[in-house]
C-alpha cells in the first residue's frame, strides 16, 4: 500500500529494444529505495515511477538506469517531451538509412552465395560486402551487447551480436583457414550470407516496429495537439498575446471563431457554440453562455467570447485526461506478469539451448555434427526473440486506450480492461444518469390561458430558490413584472400580489389550506400526473386554481437504447434511486432496466452491490462519482459520468465524459476487443518461440532433413514483431463512436 507522501511521475527510457531490456530497466526501478512501484511500457519507452521524495529522486533513479546502460529522461516535461520526441525521431531516421544500405549489400551476397558461390573469389566478394553490413550498420548490436555485458546484464542484442559475429567470424576462419576442418574430415562452408541478412533483416524489421509504435501513440500526440500555443489575454484593458505556459488563474481570455480553448474557465462576456468532441466524443456542439464552463482543448464555433481563466497548465481537464490515459497506457495487464517473468529469464536460457543443440549435434552427427550444429546454434538465437513477446500486452494496451479516450471513454488503467469484459451486471443510479438529474416541466393546463398571468407565475417563481421554480421559469419565455409582497413558505409553495391581487404557487397542500376552489378538471388532470409519477405545481389567484403544471426529471434520449444495448450483451440492469416510488417506476419502465429499487440511501446502494457480488456477479456501477461514492467504490468497476469531475476522475475505475450510457456497452465491447487482441498477440508471440526454437535446433531433421536456415530464421522473427503490432493498430480502425 503506498504512502501518502509517494508521487507518480512518467519517465522516458531511451535505449530499449526487447522485452528483456524492460524487464531489467524495472527491476532495477523497483529496487531502489524509496520506489514504491513501478512499470515498464516497452511500446511507449516509458517508465511509470511511484516513489517517497524524501528517500528518492528522480536523479537518482536516472544514476541507477545508466548503470544497467539505459537512459532515463527526467528534465522539465516540456524538455522531456521535445528530447523524447526528437531521440524518436533521430533514432528512425538513423535506423532508416542502416537498414536501407545494410539491405542494399546484404542482397547480393544473397544472391551470389545462392546462384553464383562458383565463381572465382565468391566468398571473398561475399566478406567484403557483409564486412560493413555486420559490423558497420549492425555495429549497435555489438555497442550495446558489450556495454551490457559489463553490467552484467543482456538483451536482444546480445542475441543478435552473437549469432552474427560468431557465423560472421566463423566463416572468415573457413575462408582463410580450410586446411583445419578438412584435416578432420569436415567440409569448410561459409555463412557470410547469413550474418548479413540477419542483420538487414533485424534491421527491417525494428524500423517497421519504430514506426507502427510510433501510431500506438496517436492518441496521446493527438491530445497533447489540443491546445493552442498562444492566447490573446486582456490585462490592464489591453489585449495582448502571450504563450500558453504564461496564462496565470483569473486572467481574462479573448476567444475568436475557429480558436481552440487555451485553458479551464468560465465565460464572462459573449456567447457561443462550443465543440466540445475532444472531451465528449460526441459530434455535436454545445451553446455557451455567460457564466457557464469551458475548457483547455474544446474548439470555439461562430461566436467571440471572453472568459476567466480558473484551472491552467496540470490542472485543466485536458492534462486530467492526458496523464490518466499516459498512466493506463503505461498500466499492465495480469497476464503481463507472466510475460515479464518470461522475458526476464529468457536470454540466458536461449544462450543454454544454443549451446545444447550444438554440443547434441557433434554427438549425434557424426559426419556434418560441427557444421549443423553451428547452424542450429545462430539460429537458435536469432530465432528466438523476446520481441513480440514484449509488444503482445502493451501495444493492445496503447492503442486500446488511447481510442477509448478519443471516443470520450477514459480507462484507468488495464486491471479495469480485464474487469470490464467479465461485466455481468451493471447497477445505473437514476439521476443524472439515465435521467439528466435536472426537473423540468412536461406538462401544462391552463385553465385561463391570458399572457399576463404566465409573466405573473414565472415572475413570482423567479424570486423562489427552490429548484422546481427554476425549472419552471427556464420552460419558456415571459415578461418580469413587479411582484410585491414576496413570501415563501417551506414545504408547501411562495405567494405575491400584483395589481393589489395576490398569487399562489406552490403544491396542493398549499392550495387546500387557503380555500381555493379546486375544479374536476384540475383535480382529473392531477390525479394523471401522479400517476405518470410527475410532481404537480400549481398556480391560483386568491379563488381559483389558474393552472397546474407537471414536472419531472426527463430520461435521456440514449437511456433505452443504452439499457437495451447492455441486455442484448446478456448483461443485466438495475436501477437504484433514492427517488419516490411512482417517479422511479415510470422512469425504470422507460428505461427497459430488469429491476429498480427506489428511496434507498447512498449506504443501502452499496449494500446492494455488496450483496449482489456475494452472488458471485460482476457488477458495474455508473453513478456521478461523488454521491454515489460508497456505491462505486464496492462495485468492482466503478464508472463516473459526467464532463470532466476531477473528483469523478480520481475515484472511478472508467470516466465517460459525455454522460451518455452508450458509452457503457462501448466501454466493455471496447475492453472485450483489447483482451482479445492481447490474448491473440500472446498466443502468436508464445506460438513463435515455442514452435520456432525447437526447429530452429534441428528437432525435425532425424524425421525429414529438414534445417532452417539462419537468414529466413530471422526475417519470420523480424515480421512477428510487426505481426503483432500491426493486428494491435486494428483496433484504431474502428470508426469513432462504432466500438460494437
Amino acid at each position: 500500500m503506498s504512502s501518502s507522501k509517494t508521487i507518480k511521475k512518467n519517465f522516458p527510457v531511451m535505449g530499449m529494444s526487447c522485452a528483456a531490456c524492460a524487464a531489467r530497466v524495472e527491476k532495477t526501478l523497483n529496487k531502489q529505495t524509496g520506489v514504491t512501484s513501478s512499470a515498464v511500457n516497452l511500446a511507449a519507452e516509458l517508465a511509470t515511477v511511484e516513489y517517497n521524495p524524501d528517500e528518492c529522486s528522480p536523479e537518482m533513479l536516472k544514476e541507477a538506469i545508466e548503470r544497467v546502460g539505459f537512459e532515463l529522461l527526467i528534465e522539465d516535461k516540456k524538455e522531456v517531451e521535445q528530447k523524447a520526441e526528437e531521440t524518436r525521431t533521430e533514432h528512425f531516421n538513423s535506423l532508416k538509412k542502416r537498414t536501407i544500405w545494410a539491405l542494399a549489400l546484404a542482397l547480393p551476397v544473397s544472391v551470389i552465395a545462392m546462384f553464383f558461390h562458383d565463381m572465382p573469389y565468391a566468398s571473398y566478394i561475399m566478406a567484403l560486402l557483409s564486412a560493413p553490413v555486420v559490423f558497420g550498420f549492425g555495429g549497435s548490436f555489438f555497442v550495446n551487447a558489450w556495454r551490457l555485458l559489463k553490467k552484467g546484464s543482456a538483451n536482444m542484442d546480445t542475441l543478435v551480436a552473437s549469432s552474427t559475429g560468431v557465423a560472421y567470424t566463423f566463416s572468415l576462419f573457413n575462408l582463410f583457414f580450410p586446411e583445419y576442418l578438412l584435416s578432420h574430415g569436415i567440409t569448410p562452408h561459409v555463412y557470410f550470407e547469413a550474418s548479413s541478412m540477419i542483420v538487414s533483416f533485424i534491421l527491417l524489421g525494428r524500423m517497421l516496429e519504430d514506426r507502427a509504435k510510433g501510431n500506438t501513440a496517436e492518441a496521446i500526440k493527438k491530445l497533447m495537439g489540443l491546445r493552442p500555443n498562444t492566447v490573446v489575454v486582456i490585462r490592464n484593458g489591453n489585449e495582448q498575446e502571450i504563450e500558453v505556459d504564461n496564462i496565470l488563474t483569473g486572467d481574462i481570455i479573448l476567444v475568436k471563431p475557429g480558436e481552440r480553448i487555451a485553458v479551464d474557465g468560465t465565460i464572462v462576456d459573449g456567447s457561443s457554440y462550443v465543440d466540445e468532441s475532444m472531451l465528449t466524443g460526441e459530434p455535436m456542439s454545445v451553446l455557451k453562455k455567460s457564466g457557464e464552463s469551458v475548457f483547455a482543448g474544446t474548439i470555439n464555433q461562430n461566436g467571440s467570447f471572453t472568459f476567466r481563466a480558473d484551472k491552467v497548465g496540470e490542472e485543466t481537464v485536458l492534462a486530467h485526461i492526458i496523464k490518466m490515459v499516459q498512466e493506463a497506457q503505461g498500466s499492465k495487464a495480469p497476464v503481463q506478469k507472466l510475460v515479464d517473468k518470461v522475458a526476464a529469464i529468457f536470454v540466458p536460457v536461449i544462450f543454454f539451448v544454443a549451446i545444447l543443440s550444438f554440443v547434441l549435434w557433434i554427438l549425434f552427427d557424426n559426419e556434418n555434427g560441427v557444421t549443423h550444429g553451428f547452424l542450429a546454434a545462430v539460429t537458435v538465437l536469432v530465432v528466438a526473440c523476446p520481441c513480440a513477446l514484449g509488444l503482445a500486452t502493451p501495444t493492445a494496451i496503447m492503442v486500446g486506450i488511447g481510442k477509448g479516450a478519443e471516443n470520450g471513454i477514459l480507462i484507468k488503467d488495464a486491471d479495469s480492461l480485464e474487469i470490464a469484459r467479465k461485466v455481468d451486471t451493471v447497477v445505473l443510479d437514476k439521476t443524472g444518469t439515465i435521467t439528466y438529474g435536472k426537473p423540468v416541466v412536461t406538462d401544462w393546463l391552463w385553465i385561463d390561458e391570458r399572457k399576463q398571468l404566465k409573466d405573473i407565475l414565472c415572475s413570482i417563481e423567479r424570486m423562489s430558490e427552490h429548484p422546481l421554480a427554476s425549472a419552471i421559469t427556464g420552460s419558456s419565455d415571459y415578461d418580469n413584472i413587479q411582484i410585491s409582497a414576496f413570501e415563501s413558505f417551506t414545504g408547501m409553495g411562495v405567494k405575491g400580489c400584483y395589481d393589489g391581487k395576490t398569487y399562489f404557487a406552490g403544491n396542493r397542500r398549499m392550495i387546500e389550506d387557503y380555500g381555493i376552489n379546486i375544479s374536476s378538471e384540475v383535480e382529473k388532470y392531477a390525479e394523471s400526473l401522479s400517476e405518470e409519477g410527475k410532481t404537480s405545481v400549481w398556480f391560483a389567484d386568491d379563488e381559483n386554481v389558474l393552472c397546474i403544471c407537471g414536472i419531472t426529471d426527463s430520461i435521456k434520449p440514449t437511456s433505452a437504447s443504452a439499457v437495451s444495448k447492455l441486455r442484448s450483451m446478456g448483461i443485466k440492469v438495475v436501477m437504484l434511486t433514492g427517488d419516490a416510488e411512482a417517479p422511479a417506476r415510470i422512469i425504470a419502465r422507460h428505461a427497459g432496466v430488469d429491476s429498480y429499487r427506489s428511496e434507498v440511501t447512498p449506504l443501502q446502494k452499496a449494500e446492494f452491490i455488496r450483496q449482489l457480488r456475494k452472488e458471485g456477479r460482476i457488477v458495474a456501477m455508473s453513478g456521478d462519482g461523488i454521491n454515489d461514492s460508497a456505491a462505486l467504490a464496492e462495485a468492482d468497476l466503478s464508472i463516473a459520468m459526467g464532463k470532466g469531475s476531477d473528483i469523478a476522475m480520481d475515484i472511478s475505475k472508467v470516466t465517460i465524459m459525455s454522460s451518455d450510457l452508450e458509452k457503457i456497452a462501448d466501454t466493455i465491447n471496447l475492453s472485450r476487443k483489447i483482451v482479445r487482441t492481447i490474448r491473440q498477440n500472446l498466443f502468436w508471440a508464445f506460438f513463435y518461440n515455442v514452435i520456432g526454437i525447437p526447429v530452429a535446433a534441428g528437432v525435425f531433421y532425424p524425421i525429414n532433413g529438414f534445417l532452417i536456415n539462419p537468414m529466413i530464421a530471422s526475417a519470420t522473427m523480424a515480421m512477428s514483431s510487426v505481426c503483432v503490432v500491426s493486428n494491435s493498430l486494428r483496433i484504431r480502425m474502428q470508426k469513432k463512436n462504432d466500438l460494437h
